[in-house]
């Protein structure tokens, strides 16, 4: 029996589930999924999302939660570039693991426990972080070159 048959395709949507789950923020907090206020919307616009950085980390000044808030925006943008192209599948997943991983001390320290766990960021963790331990990427140009199948028992 094959165990691991399923693990390519797996893989393949962990990683969608990935970039599109860090598009979707960044488009919201730049206006694209609609007006602050609207349904489903979070943040709407960037200044809101500056107010949540903010929030998320009240010691640092309004300043500084500006920058913060472009350095993460960036950094899921590079994130989902890579998974989408499949340039450094492995560094993009550890990457976001821990961009998830403060994301959710952030939160605990902001809202409590359970505002991570109403986001499903600790999903967000699991997946990244399951997806960076895959051995091979079929669904990626080097993946398709090697013709091993990972058994790891």
């Amino acid at each position: 029996m094959n165990e691991d048959k399923y693990l390519p395709y797996a893989s393949l949507l962990m990683r969608l589930a990935l970039a599109f789950t860090l598009l979707s923020a960044v488009a919201d907090r730049l206006g694209f999924w609609g007006a602050p206020g609207d349904k489903n919307v979070a943040w709407g616009e960037w200044s809101n999302y500056v107010e949540h950085m903010q929030t998320l980390v009240p010691f640092v000044s309004r300043s500084i939660a500006s920058k913060l808030a472009t350095v993460v925006t960036l950094l899921q943008i590079a994130f989902t570039f890579m998974f989408l192209t499949n340039l450094k599948i492995r560094w993009a997943a550890i990457g976001t693991g821990i961009l998830f991983c403060l994301f959710a001390l952030a939160m605990v320290n902001a809202y409590g426990i359970k505002a991570p766990l109403d986001s499903s960021v600790f999903v967000g963790i699991a997946a990244s972080f399951l997806l960076a331990s895959v051995p091979i990427y079929k669904w990626t140009l080097g993946g398709i070159k090697k013709r091993t199948v990972y058994r790891p028992y």
